[in-house]
Formats: structure tokens, sequence, C-alpha cells
């Protein structure tokens, strides 16, 4: 079925997030290793970030690699490590070709450092580039954030520029990674499994929830409109009654 043409281009969410689940099972039923997975994975990503640009998402975050990724065997971590500096480096005209910036979230620090210092440039280089922001979520974990913002808030409460009485739930999600973007309203997760894996904790508080069984590499363009188009199909209340929404929804009319 051809979903793109029923999306409704005025009702797209701005920022969607994905957990690209399901390379090494996708790899196992193909009879490869999981490496050769991940490496398919990658030709997913790019499909998905060139349709998400087409279609007029301003924000897609991709969850890349976990800190519990870090426990994985060596072997399989380090061919991730490589996997990753050869599309980034590979990608650079991928996403300004398609005016996208790129952007990350996590402990960079942790990261190899020809890795690091190659994902900086690589971000440099297409800082100009403003039709989306693909934010790789990369050796991160949501607790980790969460903690990280608290040492930040703990430090400027030592200097004086913050109060308990001024914090709020604004304030504090300026302290995380992903201050300067809009919280996700549709997070995509593959391969079947139906979990958060501390991804995002705090900034999917009211985000739709879409599961799709389909491991990572065999997910589509077309699979990744389905997923905007259940989006948009669904009622989100904040808490609200559906009552007090079409009240709303009147009233702005």
């Amino acid at each position: 079925m051809d979903y793109l043409n029923r999306i409704n281009k005025e009702k797209l969410p701005k920022h969607v997030a994905i957990v690209m689940d399901g390379n090494g099972r996708w790899a196992h039923q193909h009879g490869e290793d999981r490496v050769f997975g991940h490496h398919k994975g990658v030709d997913a990503v790019r499909k998905i970030m060139e349709a998400a640009a087409e279609l007029g998402i301003k924000y897609l975050t991709l969850y890349t690699f976990s800190k519990e990724n870090w426990n994985r065997p060596k072997e399989e971590v380090d061919a991730l490590m490589e996997l990753f500096l050869e599309t980034i480096e590979k990608e650079i005209p991928t996403l300004n070709n398609n005016n996208i910036r790129l952007f990350s979230i996590g402990d960079i620090d942790s990261l190899p450092k020809k890795n690091r210092e190659k994902l900086l440039s690589t971000i440099d280089q297409t800082s100009h580039n403003n039709k989306m922001t693909l934010t790789l979520a990369i050796s991160y974990s949501g607790r980790w954030e969460i903690v990280n913002a608290v040492k930040k808030i703990c430090e400027d409460y030592k200097q004086g520029k913050v109060t308990p009485e001024k914090l709020n739930d604004t304030m504090f999600s300026g302290y995380l990674a992903t201050a300067n973007m809009p919280e996700p309203e549709l997070i995509i997760r593959t391969s079947g499994e139906q979990r958060i894996s501390n991804f995002l904790l705090w900034q999917l508080a009211y985000s739709e929830l879409y599961f799709s069984p389909k491991y990572w590499p065999a997910f589509t363009a077309n699979d990744f409109y389905k997923a905007i188009l259940e989006y948009q199909n669904r009622e989100r209340r904040f808490g609200l009654t559906s009552e007090q929404l079409k009240f709303e929804e009147r009233n702005e009319d």
C-alpha cells in the first residue's frame, strides 16, 4: 500500500526518534554474522534519513549505540566503531546534498579518538544545513543524560546561577542534550520489541509509540510513512479529555 500520498503534510511530527533494532537477528535469519546485519542497517538509515527529509520532518533522532552496547563482545564493538567511522565519512555528501545537519547526543568522550574527531568534523561540515537535523544518539543512555543534567544543575547552584525554587521541568529540559530541539512526538521501534531501552527517558513523556515487527535492515521508506500515518490517526490528549480537545479546536478555528 502507498502510504505517502495519504499523509497530511500539514500535520507532520516535528521530531521523530527511532530505536533501530534487529540488525543481528536479521543477519542470522539470512545466514550471516551480526556485523553483516549492521552493514545492511546502514543502508536502511540512508533510506529513512532521505525519506524523512523529503517528507518535511525537521528532526530525526536515531539510537545508534547505547552505553550498554559497550558490554557486547569486543569483536562486535570494534566492528561497529569501524563501520561508524567508514559510514560517517562516506555520508557527508549525502547529508549536504539533502541539506541535513548532523548532531549528536551521548557520552562522545567515551568514543575512540578517531571516531570522536570524525564525528565532530562531520558535525562542523554540515552545520550550515537547515532542512533537517539528524541526531545520532551514540554512547547514549537516558539515565546517563538525566544524571549528567543534575550534575550541571548542582554546579550552577554552587555558582549561584540557579535556586531550587526556580527549578521546574522547563528549566530542567534546558540542561539536557536535546535542549535545542523539540521533544519527539513519535518514537518508532523496529524488530517487534516493545520497550524504550533507556532512550530519551525524559523527552518521551508524551510521545506516541509505534512498534514495527520488521527488523531494521528490512524497514523501508514506506514502513516509515505508515508509522507517520498511524501517528496522524491518533488523538493526542496530553492529560485532557477528548471533549476538551474538541472545544480547544473549535476555539482555534
